[in-house]
């Protein structure tokens, strides 16, 4: 069966990324990265071990579950790829990780407000949306990572734009199939999720090659006024919030 093809051939090569992983030790430099992929790891097993002791229904319920909390991990990713991709310019790096994680905060709340509302409310339908929200996001966040490399012109290492690349690639095929997939039914339906964990194995495999061994990002050839602009609006923003204080305090004594 093709779907038990996929899940062997992800449990196959999510060994052996970590298995890589350790080995070269690049586990200790991109440990958001790992974790994933261990997490992953053991939610394939779990799964399979699931479906094979209880009926359909319950393993959807759990499966979307299962499915969103990866992908909560995954969020790790990207705070990893800015916590190395801009490890020269740290102030840069905490602004966009708090802005990410504002962000990731907000959707997640929204979805446990509805939970509270309505136990019910968690199904397929409410599961993918809430994940496609986080595959959107993680979608732009890498998106705007990317840009701010290519202008300031800050090279990639070959360990970072292979993960950046692979997931990206991820971000954007599980957009796609679960918006196509919550917008039919039937066949259409589970052919767009079939297509959705079949790209898995693909980004496994074109994560493997990347990071076979450890490569040291390198560093730019010229001085980047990154972090200096940085500094720049973080004192700007700090004097108007100063000044927005004043008048409030102005306000309340008057």
């Amino acid at each position: 069966m093709l779907s038990q093809a996929i899940w062997w051939s992800s449990v196959a090569l999510e060994s052996i990324l970590l298995f890589r992983g350790f080995r070269g030790r690049l586990a200790s430099r991109y440990p958001g990265f790992y974790f994933y992929i261990a997490f992953v790891l053991i939610q394939d097993v779990f799964c399979m071990a699931f479906a094979r002791l209880n009926t359909q229904d319950s393993y959807n319920s759990v499966y979307w579950t299962a499915e969103l909390l990866c992908v909560l991990v995954s969020c790790g990713i990207v705070f990893e790829v800015y916590r190395v991709g801009l490890a020269a310019y740290p102030g840069t790096a905490r602004m966009a990780r708090w802005l990410l994680a504002f962000v990731i905060a907000v959707i997640l709340a929204k979805a446990l407000l509805n939970i509270a509302r309505d136990p019910r409310w968690w199904s397929e339908a409410s599961a993918t949306g809430v994940e496609s929200s986080l595959r959107t996001i993680e979608g732009l966040a890498l998106a705007a990572l990317v840009a701010l490399f290519l202008f300031y012109s800050i090279p990639f290492g070959k360990n970072l734009r292979g993960i950046v690349v692979a997931l990206a690639l991820l971000v954007c095929w599980s957009v796609l199939c679960l918006t196509f997939a919550s917008s039919t039914s039937g066949h259409a339906h589970d052919v767009w999720k079939f297509l959705y964990s079949g790209m898995y194995p693909f980004v496994l495999g074109l994560w493997l090659a990347p990071l076979w061994s450890y490569k040291a990002n390198p560093q730019p050839e010229h001085e980047v006024q990154l972090e200096v602009e940085y500094q720049r609006i973080a004192s700007f923003t700090q004097r108007r919030l100063r000044s927005a204080r004043g008048y409030l305090a102005k306000a309340v004594g008057s």
